[in-house]
């Protein structure tokens, strides 16, 4: 196949389908402690747009649109304190998917949010990935 000539140059945003917007936007705000930065209605559909360090999250409702699975697409959470935040959603009873593993580079877990869409919270390893290079 050949190229084309799309030229991505950014990520605009991620989006999760919902279907009871209150019932998301309440895990995400209450449970995740994100910060809407718009939110509104056109009709029957609803959008509310949550913006992160290089990227917006955003969660809609479209009357004819798609529908949250645990099949779908991923976004990772990256959080401050991974131990903390895995205690918060066991304590707001999330649904684990993935109980907390490591790998040598993080810490990571993927919950499902109130609609189904898998969540994964991560926690980069910063000083593990930060390698001196070696000199022969």
């Amino acid at each position: 196949m050949q190229k084309t000539a799309v030229k991505v140059t950014e990520a605009a945003f991620t989006c999760y389908p919902v279907l009871d917007m209150k019932r998301a936007r309440r895990f995400y705000e209450n449970v995740l402690n994100l910060t809407p930065s718009s939110a509104y209605d056109v009709g029957p559909n609803s959008w509310v747009e949550y913006d992160l360090k290089g990227t917006t999250f955003t969660l809609g409702y479209m009357e004819d649109g798609p529908k949250p699975s645990t099949d779908g697409g991923l976004m990772a959470f990256e959080v401050a304190d991974f131990d903390a935040t895995v205690q918060a959603l066991k304590e707001a009873s999330a649904e684990f998917r993935f109980e907390p593993f490591e790998t040598p580079g993080c810490k990571m877990a993927v919950v499902l949010d109130p609609e189904g869409n898998s969540v994964m919270i991560h926690q980069l390893k910063v000083n593990q990935l930060k390698a001196e290079p070696t000199h022969e």
